[in-house]
């Protein structure tokens, strides 16, 4: 038996390969033969039925390009300069969302007053998104991160589209000092290479990211420091260890015992656009590869001989964002508002427990991003 590679079932019940060593999956995150593109999409393995990362997109001659230029207009936004000025105005958001807990009758759901409304506050008034219009695009959001319901997907990503085309309309004509507005200047630089849809897409695609994959990180480390006392009072007597809990709390998976649906294998879906062998086993042109990045973080290779959660732990070169040149563009943001939150919530809630049992957590299984459905806590 390949220890590299085997065979499994996606969460849509498509054959693909499973690997989870972590040299070889950090090796295949920069490995251009694998890729988000297939050359016949409607017969290609899907990994769920979120359009969503659930299924390839068409392949197209001017991918690298394409790709280059996305990172070449965001880069500047998500720069150390950048977020170094927007900082405070993130400190300022914590301290507002912890002031509403405090207020709050206990026991309170913390997934809803403090995990969602950070991220998406961040990411609102960086892209220039009303955050009063939260709520639709949180339900939009949800609906096309489903990884069991197409049609519900299709409808979710579609609605989300549309709301940001018609944000872009107004950049148009009334820009700002946002993202989306520097989106639609470049679409007017160069209208042809860069279209409207194009902005809106990207666009989407941002307001998507900007603020789910966040919350779940944020209600994993909520869970990860409750359930380790000993690790959340390191933490507290040294606050100096809070860029290295960060980065454990980014590498760690929700902790046992909170369930978490074991249907199919999950993993960051690549497509080959070549035959790839991986272990001695040739992989042919075509087929789906799941990259098991928790496995792969969980590995002796990166914790070596201690395991479990440690606050302490460094250096940490988890794979969680990924590696080479689609490594996440917005990981500096997501660490940000990561080490601003904990600092501030240990501070003010040294004992802030969970008010039910682990086990009674209830993830978010069909959703893409996961998390948790609800997060009730005390202190």
């Amino acid at each position: 038996m390949n220890e590299t590679v085997r065979r499994t079932t996606t969460p849509a019940g498509d054959p693909a390969w499973y690997v989870s060593n972590y040299d070889t999956v950090r090796s295949l995150l920069a490995d251009r033969r694998l890729g988000r593109t297939h050359a016949d999409p409607a017969n290609a393995s899907h990994y769920s039925k979120s359009v969503i990362f659930g299924r390839p997109e068409p392949a197209s001659p001017t991918e690298v390009a394409d790709h280059a230029r996305m990172r070449r207009l965001l880069s500047p936004w998500f720069s150390a300069r950048r977020l170094a000025a927007l900082r405070p105005r993130v400190q300022q958001l914590v301290d507002g969302l912890l002031d509403e807990l405090a207020a709050g009758i206990r026991p309170v759901d913390f997934h809803e007053v403090v995990s969602f409304p950070l991220p998406a506050l961040v990411i609102c008034e960086l892209l220039g998104v009303p955050y009063t219009d939260r709520e639709d695009f949180r339900r939009w959001s949800d609906e096309a991160a489903d990884m069991e319901d197409q049609e519900r997907s299709l409808r979710g990503l579609g609605a989300l589209w549309q709301y940001v085309s018609g944000l872009v309309a107004v950049k148009l004509d009334d820009p700002g000092d946002d993202v989306l507005s520097a989106l639609v200047a470049a679409h007017r630089a160069d209208p042809d290479a860069f279209g409207l849809d194009d902005v809106a897409q990207l666009g989407a695609g941002l307001l998507f990211a900007g603020h789910e994959t966040t919350v779940a990180a944020i209600d994993t480390g909520v869970v990860l420091l409750a359930t380790h006392p000993q690790q959340r009072d390191a933490l507290r007597r040294n606050p100096d260890l809070g860029e290295a809990a960060v980065e454990e709390i980014l590498r760690a998976a929700l902790p046992d015992p909170v369930p978490v649906r074991a249907s199919g294998t999950t993993g960051l879906a690549r497509w080959t656009n070549a035959d790839v062998e991986i272990g001695g086993t040739t992989i042919p042109a075509g087929e789906l590869v799941l990259l098991g990045l928790q496995e792969a973080n969980d590995s002796p290779r990166l914790v070596g001989d201690s395991g479990g959660f440690d606050v302490t732990r460094h250096p940490n070169p988890h794979l969680t964002f990924g590696h080479g040149p689609h490594f996440c563009i917005g990981a500096p943001l997501a660490r940000l508002e990561l080490r601003v939150l904990f600092a501030a919530l240990l501070d003010r809630f040294p004992t802030l427990r969970l008010a039910v049992p682990p086990a009674d957590l209830q993830p978010r299984n069909e959703s893409l991003t996961g998390g948790l459905a609800a997060l009730p806590v005390t202190w």
